[in-house]
């Protein structure tokens, strides 16, 4: 599943993606979809087939899953 994930910081998503790398799971970083966030820039672009909580920490702001003709449907929120 194609995910999109973003950060409250762009060292948050520098740090996300050296560890997707250290687990092999393909990760991109690109600038965020304005019509899914306005705080940090960077975002991260990730095919990944477990479970998302695996993924969770303090730095991600949100997770969504993307589908083919790029719908967004938010599964992970930190604004509590």
């Amino acid at each position: 599943m194609n995910y999109i994930v973003i950060f409250f910081s762009q060292s948050g998503a520098i740090k996300f993606n050296k560890q997707m790398i250290n687990k092999g799971i393909k990760c991109i970083l690109s600038p965020t979809p304005r019509t899914l966030s306005s705080s940090c820039g960077t975002c991260a672009n990730i095919l990944f087939e477990s479970d998302i909580n695996e993924l969770i920490e303090d730095e991600i702001e949100s997770i969504y899953s993307v589908d083919n003709k790029r719908n967004y449907m938010l599964l992970f929120d930190n604004h509590n």
